[in-house]
This record gives structure tokens, sequence and C-alpha cells, in this order.
């Protein structure tokens, strides 16, 4: 399921921010223990304001993608395992955000902190794959001669076939009686 290119951009873009300043909080926060200099410092506390940021703004695209893309991919039976993986991905990358966020354990918080970072590097692979193997089944399914849905159709493309189908049927029915 495509999604209309302003939004995909805006998604792409979202995560992008959040994987970079992640990975670039990463390594302040690793150089401000190591040299001890206060720009790591500033610079961790910046890079990490920052990825809340971003997080807000994609936790808002996500709640857009649930229905434009994610029920509609579900129910046309498209790149449901590598889209199952993103969404388990993202739900681990929320948890874990409001456990750092929120909970003061010094027990429980690196751990969610390295789940957190893996799920991040993780799905920063698994988005492009995800991706790929849409359009790898888009392509196929151009190459077989079946029409592609309009990107910003709001009704499930497999219902339209269907009322085409039925409408048909009922006009071949009518010329015949």
């Amino acid at each position: 399921m495509r999604l209309k290119p302003s939004f995909r951009f805006s998604i792409y873009a979202a995560f992008t921010v959040l994987f970079l300043t992640g990975a670039g909080w990463l390594v302040a926060d690793w150089q401000k223990d190591i040299s001890g200099d206060e720009i790591w410092q500033q610079t961790a506390a910046f890079l990490l304001m920052v990825h809340g940021g971003g997080a807000m703004v994609t936790l808002l695209l996500l709640g857009e993608l649930i229905p434009t893309h994610i029920r509609r991919a579900w129910r046309t039976k498209k790149n449901r395992v590598s889209g199952s993986v993103v969404v388990t991905l993202n739900a681990l990358l929320i948890v874990t955000a409001f456990g750092l966020y929120y909970l003061g354990s010094e027990t429980v918080r690196p751990w969610m902190s390295w789940i957190h970072i893996a799920a991040g590097f993780s799905l920063a692979l698994l988005i492009p794959a995800h991706i790929f193997l849409g359009r790898r089944g888009e392509d196929r399914g151009n190459a077989a001669g079946s029409a592609q849905p309009p990107t910003d159709d709001p009704l499930p493309w497999n219902d339209l076939l269907a009322l085409k189908q039925a409408h048909r049927d009922s006009k071949r029915h009518d010329g015949a009686g």
C-alpha cells in the first residue's frame, strides 16, 4: 500500500531525525564519559531533546499510518511479516522510551536503554527492507497485469474490484433476461 508522497516523505524524515539524533546521542554520551568535556554533555542533552520532540511527531505519524497503511495492507495480505516486525519494534521503542523517561529504577534503566538502542538500530535497517519488499511486491503485481490501488483512495482496493465485478455481472444478468 503506497503512501501519498507528502506523507511518505514526512515518515522518512521523522525516522531519519530519530536515527541521527539517537546515534548522535550515543556517541555524545560515550564521549562525555571518556573526555569529560562540557561540550559533549551539552551536545548529548540537545540531541536527546530533539530526539524526544521527533518521537512525539513520529507518534502522530504512526497514528495516521494505522488506518491509511497498516489496516489496508493487512486486509489485502501485503507485506505482513516485515510490517508486523516494524510495528512490533515501534511498540517496543514506545514502551522502552516511556520506561527510560518515567522509571527511575537504576536496575531496570540500563536494560531499557540497551533494548531501546537495539530496537532503534534494528528499525533503521528494517524500514528500508520493508519498503523494498513492498515495492518488489508491487512490481510483481504490475508485471502480472494486476492494477495497483491509487494512493489516495480511502476504500480498500479489493472491495472496489469486487464492486466492479458485481456491476458487470448484474449487467450481464439484466441483458440476458
